[in-house]
């Protein structure tokens, strides 16, 4: 796939039969689809809601009049977790050297898609319709599923904490607190030692996942 000239760089991560589309410079911008090319036309599509996040960091999203506004900079092999259902590939540009403002921009930007989730979960009723086989978790249990899958990402880059229970907010605001130290400080752009992961990798992730089921939580309320 050819690349465009765009102020908005993505990188394609392909397995078999899922690929996924993520947006480097704006966390959580990330969406699947079944193939490369219908994985960029749903990161198109999700855009307008994307913004809420933009606005939430003080930032503006630029406009996106479909894939023509994307350049696509690298493709990397998914692997099971892109099958299951999860970027899970750092881009190179994640593991490469970074100023102080980007660094950040990035905690900004993560910091922002986890307003935009309590909101949601502010205003979503405790039982969300079920889905199209009759499953599909509950607002507390999805908001508990997202902190017990933010304790393990966390712990990726150092940072190791107990997972919160969903009605402390002191102490999700002391792990969220820890992650985005740990991101806004990074410089190198390395991985943590025994498996870790690159922070601005960890932050793309953490938001993606918090805004995943921030959406779901809006499309079944």
């Amino acid at each position: 796939m050819g690349t465009k000239t765009s102020d908005i760089v993505v990188v394609l991560e392909v397995a078999q039969k899922r690929s996924f589309a993520s947006a480097l410079n704006w966390p959580g911008w990330c969406r699947s689809g079944r193939t490369p090319e219908a994985a960029l036309e749903v990161l198109a599509a999700y855009a307008e809601r994307y913004a809420r996040v933009a606005v939430a960091a003080g930032l503006k999203l630029p406009a996106v009049r479909g894939v023509e506004s994307f350049s696509v900079v690298e493709e990397v092999a998914g692997n099971a977790t892109t099958a299951f259902g999860a970027p899970s590939i750092a881009a190179s540009l994640e593991v490469q050297p970074v100023t102080a403002k980007d660094a950040n921009r990035a905690a900004t930007v993560l910091s922002a898609a986890w307003t935009v989730l309590e909101a949601v979960v502010a205003s979503a009723p405790a039982q969300l319709r079920k889905g199209p086989r009759g499953g599909g978790r509950d607002r507390d249990a999805m908001y508990d599923h997202v902190l017990g899958a933010e304790q393990m990402y966390a712990a990726k880059i150092g940072v190791r904490v107990r997972q919160p229970s969903g009605d402390d907010r002191a102490a999700i605001t002391s792990m969220h607190a820890a992650v985005l130290a740990v991101v806004r400080a990074d410089r190198t752009g390395n991985r943590a030692r025994d498996g870790g992961w690159a922070p601005r990798y960890c932050a793309r992730r953490l938001a993606w996942h918090a805004l995943d089921h921030a959406w779901e939580m809006q499309d079944r309320s």
